[in-house]
C-alpha cells in the first residue's frame, strides 16, 4: 500500500528535479531565476519566525489592466480556465487562457513576501497590467478557531480561505504588512486552501500572508505544502 508519507516525497522529488529557472520561448534571451523564489525541497515547510507563508504555487501572469474594486471583483469573476476556484494544480501543470499556455510553478520565498516581479522577470513574462493567481494548502494538526487571515499586495488583490472570500485590497498600493485582516475564522484540522488573485499595474509587485491567532500575534504551529496528495 502506498503510504500518505511515499506520496509526499514522490511529489517532492518531482518538485525538486523541477528548479524554479528562467524558461525561454524562442528568440527570448534566458534570464536567471529568480533570486528570492527556490523551488521546494521538502514535502512540507512550516511558516517564517513571523508566521507569513513561504511556499506557494504561482501561475503565469494573465493580461489584466484595472485596479479598481469593480473591475478588479469583475475580473477574478471571469473563467480565465477551468475549475480556477477548486482546482489545486501541481508544479508543471498547464492550462490554456486566450489561446496561450500558461504553467504552475512551485515556489518557496526567501522572504516574507512573494516577489511576482522576480517571477515573471525570470520566466521573460509580462510584469505590467497582469493577474497573478496563487494557491498554498495549510495542513492544520487540529481545528484552529478564531484565527484572521492578514496580507498586503501590491497592488490589488482578493483571497479565499476554503471557498470562502475573506479579504481583499484594491486600486494602486504598496504592499503593507496586515493591510487587509479578515474576520475571524477557523481554520480545520488537515489540509485548508488558500487561493489569491494579485493585480498589477506597473512597476513591483508582490504579497505577503500569515494567519493572526486569538490574541492578533502571528499562528503557528501549522505546515504549508503545494502537494496535491495533502487533500487525501
Amino acid at each position: 500500500m502506498i503510504t500518505f508519507r511515499q506520496l509526499l516525497l514522490s511529489a517532492v522529488a518531482v518538485l525538486a528535479g523541477s528548479a524554479l529557472i528562467a524558461i525561454t520561448a524562442s528568440g527570448q534571451e534566458a534570464r536567471p531565476p529568480a533570486p528570492t523564489l527556490r523551488s521546494p525541497t521538502s514535502p512540507e515547510k512550516a511558516p517564517d519566525a513571523d508566521g507569513f507563508i513561504q511556499r506557494w504555487l504561482l501561475l503565469e501572469p494573465i493580461p489584466f489592466n484595472d485596479l479598481t474594486e469593480i473591475a478588479v471583483r469583475a475580473g477574478v469573476k471571469k473563467e480565465y480556465f477551468p475549475n480556477q476556484f477548486t482546482v489545486l494544480p501541481k508544479d508543471g501543470d498547464k492550462v490554456t487562457v486566450d489561446g496561450k499556455e500558461l504553467a504552475w510553478h512551485a515556489a518557496d520565498t526567501t522572504l516574507y513576501n512573494v516577489n511576482l516581479y522576480h517571477f515573471a522577470w525570470a520566466l521573460n513574462k509580462p510584469t505590467t497590467n497582469v493577474l497573478f493567481w496563487a494557491v498554498t494548502i495549510v495542513n492544520c494538526p487540529r481545528e484552529m478557531p478564531n484565527v484572521r487571515l492578514a496580507i498586503g499586495s501590491n497592488a490589488a488583490s482578493v483571497w479565499w480561505v476554503n471557498g470562502q472570500e475573506v479579504a481583499s485590497l484594491f486600486n494602486d498600493r504598496q504592499t503593507v504588512i496586515d493591510d487587509g485582516v479578515s474576520k475571524r475564522i477557523t481554520l480545520k484540522k488537515g489540509a485548508n486552501v488558500v487561493r489569491a488573485a494579485v493585480i498589477n499595474g506597473g512597476g513591483a509587485t508582490d504579497f505577503c500572508a500569515r494567519f493572526l491567532d486569538a490574541d492578533d500575534t502571528p499562528l503557528k504551529g501549522f505546515t504549508g505544502t503545494v502537494v496535491d496528495a495533502a487533500m487525501k
